[in-house]
C-alpha cells in the first residue's frame, strides 16, 4: 500500500503563514544549494495532492513545473470544477475517497503539500503515514496554524531529526503502526 507524507515547513509556534497567506518567512533559511532534503524526498513520489490555494501561490512564485513535471500526478483540490492540464487534474470529489484510491493502487509514494484545510482533512481521516517538518528559527504569534484543533489523537514513532547551520531543525516523523486508541 501507498503512504501519504507531509513535507512542510512552520514557524517554531506552528505557523505555516502569516497572515495574508504571507511566507517571507521561508526566506529566513534559504541558502545557496541547500535544498533540506526536497530533491530526495521528490524521488519518492509520483503523485502530488495539493489545495488550489497553495497550487496557485506555487505556480505563481516557481511555476508549473515545480508540480506537473511530467512524472507525476498531481490532484488540485477545489470546489470549481476546471479542465485538467497535462497530468494536473482539479479534483472536487471526496478527498477521503481520492487517498484511499491512490493508496490502493500502484507507484510510489504520495505527498501532500497543502495547504492547512487540506492536511487537516486528511489528518482527521488519519490518513497521512508520514511527516517531515522543517522548524524555521522564528515566532509568527499570528497566522494559519499547521495543525487544528479538533482532529483524532495520532501516535507517531519519531524517526529522525536533522540540524542545519541555518537554524532549521527538520523532524521525521511516522505514524505509530500499533497505536492503541482510547
Amino acid at each position: 500500500m501507498r503512504k501519504l507524507s507531509l513535507f512542510i515547513a512552520t514557524s517554531l509556534d506552528g505557523y505555516i503563514a502569516k497572515p495574508n497567506d504571507d511566507l517571507r518567512f521561508l526566506k529566513l533559511v534559504e541558502k545557496e544549494g541547500e535544498d533540506y532534503g526536497y530533491a530526495r524526498f521528490s524521488s519518492t513520489i509520483d503523485t502530488i495532492i495539493v489545495g488550489r490555494k497553495t497550487y496557485d501561490y506555487v505556480l505563481k512564485e516557481i511555476g508549473p513545473s515545480h508540480y506537473d513535471n511530467g512524472q507525476r500526478d498531481v490532484y488540485v483540490i477545489t470546489r470549481s470544477q476546471r479542465p485538467g492540464v497535462g497530468r494536473t487534474t482539479f479534483y472536487t470529489g471526496s478527498l477521503t475517497e481520492l487517498v484511499k484510491q491512490l493508496k490502493s493502487g500502484e507507484g510510489k509514494g504520495i505527498y501532500c503539500d497543502g495547504g492547512a484545510e487540506i492536511i487537516n482533512e486528511l489528518l482527521n481521516q488519519e490518513q497521512v503515514d508520514e511527516f517531515t517538518i522543517s522548524i524555521i528559527p522564528v515566532l509568527l504569534g499570528n497566522g494559519t496554524r499547521l495543525f487544528k484543533d479538533g482532529r483524532p489523537e495520532q501516535l507517531l514513532d519519531l524517526i529522525d531529526v536533522k540540524t542545519f547551520d541555518t537554524g532549521l531543525t527538520q523532524l521525521y516523523f511516522s505514524k505509530k503502526q500499533s497505536a492503541v486508541k482510547q
